[in-house]
């Protein structure tokens, strides 16, 4: 009987150790960061073309951004970025521009969604953007214009 109760303390005891490991493991896998504007579900259908800027800041709220150089914009940015477990990198998943474009009575004049294939991958912390040489696109001139507020 003796031999038993000891194969038992010794299963017992593996047992909690692998649901230990597990809970550990389990903890640490899959984490998603959400960064940036979260756009309302269906804020974009509220703004028609000829909306006023405060019909604009009324539905979308504060911009990310403000851009005044040949007319005005407002960009909406936002970036979601996920890594499998908790000491890797992170991967971005998905990252949106939303700009609206407003003529010169301040009139929404168009607006348009920019994805990842549409620019380069920026990082809303260090708020850099990989280039090569000096080519700028939309993505990294919101970045650079980011950095001279930062300043």
């Amino acid at each position: 009987m003796r031999g038993n109760g000891v194969a038992d303390r010794i299963r017992g005891v593996t047992t909690a150790c692998a649901i230990a490991v597990a809970l550990a493991l389990s903890s640490c896998t899959n984490e998603t960061f959400q960064r940036g504007y979260v756009l309302p579900e269906g804020a974009l259908e509220q703004i028609p073309l000829g909306a006023s800027q405060e019909q604009v800041l009324l539905v979308l709220g504060t911009p990310s951004t403000v851009a005044t150089v040949s007319g005005e914009a407002f960009y909406y940015i936002s970036q979601k970025a996920e890594r499998a477990i908790s000491f890797m990198r992170t991967k971005v998943t998905d990252q949106r521009v939303i700009a609206v474009y407003f003529d010169r009575d301040r009139k929404v004049q168009r607006l348009a969604e920019y994805g990842l294939k549409d620019g380069k991958i920026f990082d809303f912390v260090s708020r850099t953007t990989p280039t090569s040489g000096n080519d700028l696109n939309l993505i990294s001139s919101i970045v650079h214009n980011l950095q001279g507020k930062g300043s």
